[in-house]
């Protein structure tokens, strides 16, 4: 159309950066981050993020290069979520469970010009710069924050809050040129091998903000307090939501039940988030503030659920519990359901509950959620029964995987991204997970899901953990195999987990044929090795 152009009076490239900015000017003197007796206002954290990133660059760091972090939920963590970027480098907050060897292949790849580390982690830090090839030279600078006497450092390490000062308050802060340049950079869990890297724009961590905003009801000026680690999905984008809102950021060091209900009722805490094993810390703590929450408390976890009776302990507590699917390429939770238990007959007919249903499973930032047969890509029908692959589409999806392009278009294949999960898709448009496609059992040429199995013996109340895994059978295929941890104090038999299996009307086929009991094999940072425990099984049967 003419007389039409695009300029900067029209066009701002997305950076949730523009999130602090506004904050600094509308919630100046408002909390922005408590954290012990420490309080500071947005203008504070703005103007400390500002000289942070002056300081970057001052030491050398150029747009477009790595920073890495490693630490905690601290007000200097937050900080690094909105410096970094201002300095126009990469954010890649690393997770603090990775054992020297794992992280010092992570360095490797990432080749990361800085590095923040927390004075709890410097040990381990330490141990994997010893690791490094000869070939792979450590980071320009280490940067120790807190731990001011630390003796077992490198010489040329800064300490944080010297670095800070030496940040110029007037620096011009670099935005992106481009919204889709990267603005972090996140690593995958490793359950199913190698984590991955997982690169994040500017425009989907501004979008994906405001769709945490749609997704969680967030109201101005919210409480949050943080119990979802930051190099999760850098916390699952919820730095930048608060700074939208102009909300107040609780620190914790160390997430424990007393200091979640110590934060609740002193500060009134509005939301939270992290794994599934927050609602079993919640609700069995013992502790004087159980009674004093006044006000509803959002709890939103993401993984496999606890059994039914720690969700009802949680809501009886003045909770709302809801339970969110995604992953990392989608920038954290994409789908989300609440897990209200009151009143099942009442939200059945409830109109509005159908329809807040139906907007946990399709955000109105996710373009489109679908579950699709992954070899034609053709729509499965809404019968409840036929399995597919859950495929996202949308302007909230990663930008690739970090130094693979031939990963990210195998990802990207149909013009969908396939989440290597399966799932069914309910008569109301309800997408129900099953299991990974990697990780389901195939019997009688039908997918049967390890998670439907896992849920159930999860139920028994000596187990303390389970993973089920597809065990090579020569009638049928495969047969379900189950890897069982007790509790301590626990002891049971492999014919008490298959009758427990009969009890709870687990169908013939999902019943396991085998079980074995004992620690789950972990990868550095705790999530099961399924692909080992298939090892194992198959191992198992051939000593017989």
């Amino acid at each position: 159309m003419e007389g039409l152009y695009q300029c900067d009076a029209n066009y701002v490239p997305l950076s949730p950066i523009s999130f602090i900015e506004r904050a600094s000017f509308v919630y100046e003197k408002s909390p922005c981050i408590i954290y012990e007796e420490k309080t500071y206002t947005w203008k504070e954290t703005r103007d400390r993020c500002v000289k942070l990133a002056s300081a970057l660059s001052i030491r050398g760091v150029d747009p477009g290069q790595v920073v890495a972090t490693i630490a905690p939920n601290t007000p200097a963590h937050y900080e690094l979520q909105f410096g970094v970027p201002m300095a126009g480098a990469i954010l890649s907050s690393l997770n603090t469970s990775l054992d020297p060897p794992a992280l010092a292949t992570t360095l490797q790849e990432l080749e990361p010009t800085i590095i923040f580390v927390d004075h709890q982690y410097i040990h381990i830090v330490i141990q994997a710069f010893k690791l490094l090839s000869p070939e792979t030279p450590a980071p320009l600078q280490l940067v120790l924050i807190g731990g001011k006497n630390c003796t077992s450092v490198p010489s040329n390490t800064f300490d944080y809050e010297d670095l800070v000062s030496l940040g110029k308050p007037d620096f011009k802060i670099i935005h992106p040129n481009d919204e889709n340049d990267p603005i972090s950079i996140n690593f995958t869990s490793g359950s199913t091998g190698k984590s991955k890297g997982v690169v994040y724009s500017h425009r989907a961590a501004y979008l994906n903000s405001l769709a945490v905003i749609f997704r969680y009801d967030m109201k101005k000026m919210p409480v949050f307090l943080w119990t979802v680690d930051m190099f999760r999905c850098n916390g699952w984008c919820f730095p930048w939501a608060v700074a939208a809102l102009g909300g107040t950021n609780i620190c914790l060091r160390d997430v424990t039940a007393e200091g979640i209900f110590n934060s609740i009722v002193i500060h009134k805490v509005t939301h939270l988030c992290g794994p599934p094993t927050i609602l079993e810390k919640i609700a069995s703590c013992e502790t004087k503030e159980q009674g004093v929450i006044q006000t509803k408390v959002n709890v939103i976890v993401a993984g496999p659920l606890p059994p039914l009776e720690v969700i009802l302990n949680v809501e009886k507590l003045g909770f709302d519990v809801h339970h969110g699917y995604g992953m990392t390429e989608a920038l954290g939770p994409v789908m989300d359901r609440s897990m209200r238990t009151s009143d099942e007959e009442e939200k059945c007919n409830n109109e509005n509950i159908k329809i807040s249903r139906r907007e946990g499973i399709h955000n109105i930032l996710m373009e489109d959620v679908d579950v699709k047969d992954p070899k034609t890509m053709t729509s499965v029908p809404w019968d409840g029964k036929t399995i597919g692959e859950v495929v996202f589409k949308g302007n909230v999806v990663m930008l690739g995987y970090f130094k693979n392009l031939e990963r990210t278009q195998t990802a990207f294949k149909g013009g969908w991204y396939r989440t290597g999960d399966i799932g069914v898709r309910n008569p109301d448009g309800d997408i129900v997970m099953k299991d990974r496609l990697l990780d389901c059992i195939i019997i009688n040429g039908q997918i049967v899901s390890t998670m439907d199995i896992e849920r159930v013996i999860r139920g028994h109340p000596f187990v303390k953990d389970v993973a089920v895994v597809g065990k090579p059978d020569n009638l049928v295929g495969e047969t379900p195999y189950a890897f069982v941890t007790l509790k301590d104090g626990g002891c049971l038999t492999s014919n008490d987990i298959i009758k427990f299996c009969k009890d709870n009307s687990l169908p013939r086929s999902m019943i396991p044929s085998n079980v074995s009991f004992g620690n789950l094999p972990v990868n550095s940072i705790g999530k099961v090795q399924k692909f080992v425990l298939r090892e194992n099984a198959k191992a198992i049967e051939s000593t017989k």
